[in-house]
């Protein structure tokens, strides 16, 4: 019987290379993407931050504009139209702790062979900072917050402040139940258009969503002062058609928009 060996040295090992083709990969950009793709999202969301101050989105003849469209548009109907405008509906403090764990984990991949992994307490330093960078982010930046809000979450928080705004400027209250809020969230990104019963039991669901269109319309096209104009129309024009005004019409909730840092 013959016996043949091969020496170790001809032995070499495979699949067992922890620097596998990804991490190499990754390692040689892993850098590089991560600073790139937090400038890219840091810019955006400085740029586009006035989108989410109250104070800047609409101008002193941007309210004009809108008051004067009150007043016409409530000249052809007993009905009451306020428009809301708020910076946000809810403060969303979940979403800097999601952004903070998702800067961590994405921040650990792309970095995977940066990372000091023989020296746990500087390991544990630079993930806490990675963390703790996206979380801040989040605070100060509106528009990177809002990425890491659902949208489920966005609707849930918006329409329950539009039922406050609607309730707490007593929009309820008017004789023929006709008051109709049109409101505006601007961190959720949300157009509500809510009517009292009196108006509501006399036009149609998809009527009012023809309102909520013409708003979202001004806004896709940059412009929520037009978004607020055609909805005061539209919304005029409904309440008009089944409330038209009567002589001895008073005026139960004051002509105005209310814009709000929060």
């Amino acid at each position: 019987m013959l016996l043949m060996f091969s020496s170790l040295q001809d032995w070499s090992a495979t699949g067992h290379d922890l620097r596998s083709i990804w991490i190499e990969i990754v390692g040689r950009f892993g850098v590089t993407a991560l600073v790139v793709l937090g400038l890219v999202l840091v810019v955006i969301a400085i740029l586009r931050r006035n989108r989410y101050r109250a104070v800047d989105v609409l101008g002193d003849a941007d309210l004009e504009r809108l008051h004067e469209a009150i007043a016409t548009a409530e000249k052809k109907t007993v009905g009451e139209i306020l428009p809301v405008i708020v910076e946000r509906s809810d403060a969303h403090p979940q979403a800097a702790w999601i952004a903070g764990l998702f800067s961590f984990l994405f921040g650990c991949v792309l970095l995977v062979t940066w990372l000091p992994w023989d020296s746990p307490a500087l390991l544990l330093a630079i993930q806490i900072g990675l963390g703790l960078l996206g979380f801040v982010l989040a605070r100060l930046l509106p528009d990177f917050r809002r990425r890491f809000i659902s949208e489920g979450r966005a609707t849930e928080m918006a329409t329950e402040q539009a039922l406050q705004e609607f309730y707490g400027h007593g929009l309820q209250e008017t004789e023929a139940k006709t008051g109709v809020l049109l409101f505006v969230s601007l961190l959720e990104h949300r157009v509500i258009v809510l009517a009292d019963e009196g108006i509501n039991a006399k036009v149609e669901e998809a009527q009012w969503v023809e309102t909520n269109e013409a708003i979202l319309a001004g806004i896709r096209a940059g412009s929520l002062c037009d978004g607020l104009a055609n909805g005061i129309e539209r919304a005029g024009e409904l309440l008009g058609e089944h409330f038209p005004w009567a002589e001895g019409d008073r005026n139960e909730i004051p002509d105005r928009i209310i814009v709000r840092r929060e």
